[in-house]
């Protein structure tokens, strides 16, 4: 199967490298190349794009505008000399973040996370086209089960033999192990940055030092995991 991209970046020579790169795996199908957003706008309109590669710092309109002002968005990989504008690529549900220059394997491994993602297997058949990835688990708790969207989860904490669990809308504290449940999260949306905190990606406020800030929570980021976490981010 092949997998549909869209380059979008100002510069000539940023495109071509991202064009070398797609050329190595053979299953990228590179449906366009455009040098502003308002044009790929268009593109966007009418062709199927599963990955698009996207710069921030553009005429007219920059990347993370532009990503806004999108419905139904790809999986979007940002490709930029910009590290400052990571959290804001996260918080729209980015899919990786390239700092410029970035090597071929950092690109490969990026290109992987979407296709994870999109759950689609290079080559492969789809089985069920509309088969969707779940966005939401089930936590057994008091004696009632309750439902927690993905989307809603801020940060979870491991307390013995049971784990806090923060989302928007309260704080359970179920009888499971840490390590069970992070089993249940996407790894590509949650990450974890101590040996006691699992975290949403995309609710990171700010980091200050080996600390992160969620709605005005403090969390840690220990030494064993902080260079792990920055390059998910990708800071490194």
């Amino acid at each position: 199967m092949n997998i549909n991209c869209l380059i979008v970046d100002d510069e000539p020579i940023a495109r071509d490298i991202i064009k070398t790169y797609c050329g190595h795996l053979p299953y990228l199908h590179i449906v366009a190349a455009s040098g502003n957003a308002l044009e790929a706008k268009i593109i966007l309109h009418q062709q199927k794009v599963d990955i698009l590669f996207l710069d921030i710092n553009m005429p007219v309109m920059d990347g993370v505008t532009f990503l806004k002002t999108l419905r139904n968005p790809p999986q979007v990989i940002f490709t930029t000399a910009y590290k400052e504008y990571a959290l804001d690529a996260f918080d729209l549900a980015a899919c990786d973040y390239l700092l410029k220059p970035f090597s071929l394997e950092r690109f490969i491994v990026a290109v992987d996370k979407a296709i994870e993602r999109l759950q689609i297997t290079p080559g492969a058949p789809v089985e069920n086209p509309e088969q969707k990835i779940e966005d939401f688990i089930f936590i057994k708790t008091d004696g009632k089960i309750f439902k927690i969207r993905h989307e809603d989860l801020l940060y979870a904490e491991a307390s013995g033999n049971y784990t806090k669990i923060v989302t928007t809308q309260n704080t359970l504290l179920p009888a499971m192990t840490f390590s069970s449940f992070e089993e249940l999260l996407p790894k590509t949306f949650f990450l974890r940055v101590h040996r006691s905190f699992i975290i949403s990606k995309s609710k990171i406020d700010h980091i200050e030092g080996n600390r992160l800030f969620i709605s005005k929570t403090e969390i840690p980021i220990g030494n064993n995991y902080r260079e792990s976490f920055l390059k998910e981010l990708g800071l490194m």
